[in-house]
């Protein structure tokens, strides 16, 4: 039997305890306190039992009083009468994530919304705020928000004007001491005449915040002198819990109440935050009517054909909207700024060399680059020593020698360091401090083709030092380095080719400063002029690799090298205006910071570069 409510049809099923139909049975089965239980389901209300709509989690239920009159189940032409349904004594549990008002602002987003709106546009005297409509209607905000919009679509209907309002909330932790009282306050109280250990007391939920606070109110004092040690005492015999009564006052929308600087204390503690709520002020348009006619939003086969679409209205295409994105994966900032690099050392020529050895033997990361062992940088205090396994294997032997030669004896020209060099620290494996140690084992590779062939070798990869980690040093981070060998390479080469790199990198203005490096001689610091500092600053290093380091790899004796290295992380920050690389890398990094960062794309500039030697 279908009667009409509402406007809706609504379906009569079983009585609240699901053993009469409601159509024929008795009539006492619908009296008194006993609820009919109404569904919410594809667009039709129906009747049904309590225990039957725990099995409809994604309707919705409305539990209201029967309030059928004597005889009318005896007499079919009676309709039942309804009462307005009550929107607060919803039954279903709402699906997760999502609570009761958010679903009933779902179902009356697109439609009883905004036609209340109108509604209650008409009768008002110049218009109706968002915010004060939504609390009326008992729905979400945003439900309102939606049928504004979707109002504004259909073109003068109505007017709105953004309005941004401040007020004052408190936090989840607020919340509780308004409820609970403050944290010195339940300190205070827990404190029996006889006093506290204070190591008892720190135990309690609110120990550590409270015990600081009470101190500071002078509502407690500490005797250091007990014998089982320091207890803690009342100094008052009752106390004023001005926190809860302050943040109460803010829960009851007497905010304006406080003083600035107790509302700013409050802020300090994180119990009170200060947000701006957004709402639209509405008012009645040039084309205002409570009546919506529905505009079409696609031109089909059959308005063409017929020429309907002649008298119907269209929905205007709203160019400026914007697409939705498709899910895809995001490249990280480093990775964009990497891309570029490599695709201007690819422009050059050079080829990559494999890094896909982050543990590295202290002999090709140190000793096979002429550094001495007794090297400060070889000490735990830089460097990431490995436990298991702790040495290498496989080591080249018959270079093993001519490398232990040449520092201890000297040799190719050079006097060596003379001092007495142990296989066992070669062998000693660690977290490479640098991508040099795979420059030199390419340059090793290189030495063993014969006859010798002139090369350029790049790598990009991660590095580890045993560093104090701030906000522009972490433990590990990416190394740029770039290798060239071929016969009698000097430094006005290095120099050269440091501007062709540094001008794709749209860096024109180059100083070079004398410097000092184990492995290089000459080696050069590179500054360029930062236009935003107004100052030089240091962007990389270089040099040309020492004898004492390609002789004995096997290289001809008039083949030279020319190496230069760089961060990646320090383009990277400065490309994204960054100035905490741990917003860069690690766990503090913001996903949405990945999601939403541009691609990378390096100011290159064409053109004579000017560049400076320091004096």
């Amino acid at each position: 039997m279908l009667f009409k409510l509402l406007g809706i049809f609504w379906d009569r099923g079983k009585d609240p305890d699901g053993s009469k139909d409601v159509t024929t049975g008795p009539r006492h089965a619908n009296q008194g306190s006993n609820p009919c239980i109404l569904q919410w389901n594809c667009g039709v209300l129906t009747t049904g039992t309590e225990e039957a709509m725990a099995t409809h989690s994604s309707t919705l239920a409305w539990k209201i009083p029967w309030t059928e009159e004597p005889g009318a189940v005896s007499d079919p032409g009676i309709e039942p009468r309804f009462p307005a349904l009550q929107t607060d004594s919803l039954l279903f549990e709402p699906p997760a994530g999502r609570d009761t008002r958010s679903a009933l602002g779902a179902t009356m987003a697109d439609g009883p919304v905004a036609e209340v709106l109108l509604r209650r546009l008409e009768a008002a005297d110049g218009g109706l705020d968002s915010a004060e409509l939504a609390t009326e209607l008992g729905v979400e905000h945003q439900s309102v928000v939606g049928a504004v919009k979707s109002l504004q679509a259909l073109g003068q209907i109505i007017e709105t004007e953004l309005r941004s309002t401040k007020r004052w909330e408190l936090t989840t932790e607020g919340e509780e001491i308004a409820q609970e009282g403050s944290h010195e306050a339940r300190v205070f109280r827990s404190i029996p005449p006889e006093g506290l250990p204070q190591s008892e007391l720190m135990r309690l939920p609110s120990g550590k915040v409270g015990f600081s606070k009470a101190m500071s109110n002078k509502w407690i004092r500490v005797d250091k002198s007990a014998a089982d040690g320091p207890r803690v005492f009342r100094v008052v015999d009752s106390v004023e819990d001005e926190v809860q009564r302050r943040l109460q006052l803010v829960r009851g929308g007497q905010a304006e109440k406080l003083g600035e600087k107790e509302r700013s204390e409050l802020r300090k503690r994180k119990l009170l935050t200060e947000v701006t709520l957004k709402t639209y002020w509405v008012s009645k348009g040039s084309a205002f009517s409570t009546s919506i006619s529905k505009q079409e939003t696609e031109l089909s086969p059959e308005m063409i054909s017929s020429g309907s679409w002649r008298d119907r209205p269209f929905k205007p295409y709203n160019f400026s909207a914007h697409g939705v994105l498709p899910d895809s994966g995001h490249l990280h900032p480093l990775l964009k700024v990497r891309s570029q690099f490599r695709q201007i050392f690819l422009e050059m020529g050079f080829t990559e060399m494999p890094t896909d050895n982050y543990i590295e033997s202290s002999f090709w990361n140190f000793d096979a680059l002429f550094q001495p062992q007794q090297h400060p940088a070889r000490d735990q205090h830089d460097t990431f020593f490995l436990r298991d396994p702790a040495q290498a294997q496989q080591l080249p032997m018959d270079y093993v020698h001519r490398v232990k030669r040449t520092h201890s004896q000297g040799g190719y020209g050079s006097q060596g360091y003379k001092y007495n060099w142990k296989l066992d620290e070669a062998r000693k494996n660690l977290l490479r401090t640098h991508t040099t140690a795979a420059s030199a084992r390419a340059l090793y590779r290189l030495a063993q083709k014969k006859p010798f062939t002139p090369a350029k070798y790049f790598s990009i990869d991660r590095v580890f030092r045993n560093e104090t980690l701030d906000a522009t040093h972490l433990a590990e981070f990416h190394q740029i380095e770039g290798v060239v060998a071929d016969h009698g390479l000097t430094l006005g080469h290095l120099m050269g080719v440091l501007r062709e790199f540094f001008t794709k990198l749209g860096i024109t203005q180059l100083r070079f400063k004398p410097a000092y490096n184990p492995y290089t001689e000459p080696s050069m610091e590179i500054f360029s002029y930062h236009q935003g500092l107004k100052k030089w600053v240091e962007v990389g290093n270089s040099g040309i690799f020492r004898p004492e380091m390609l002789l004995p790899m096997g290289l001809p004796e008039n083949v030279s090298v020319i190496a230069w290295g760089l961060s990646l992380e320090r383009p990277t920050m400065i490309k994204y205006g960054i100035n905490n690389i741990r917003e860069l890398v690690g766990h503090k990094v913001n996903l949405q910071m990945v999601y939403d960062s541009p691609l990378c794309r390096l100011d290159a500039e064409r053109g004579p570069p000017s560049t400076q030697e320091a004096a």
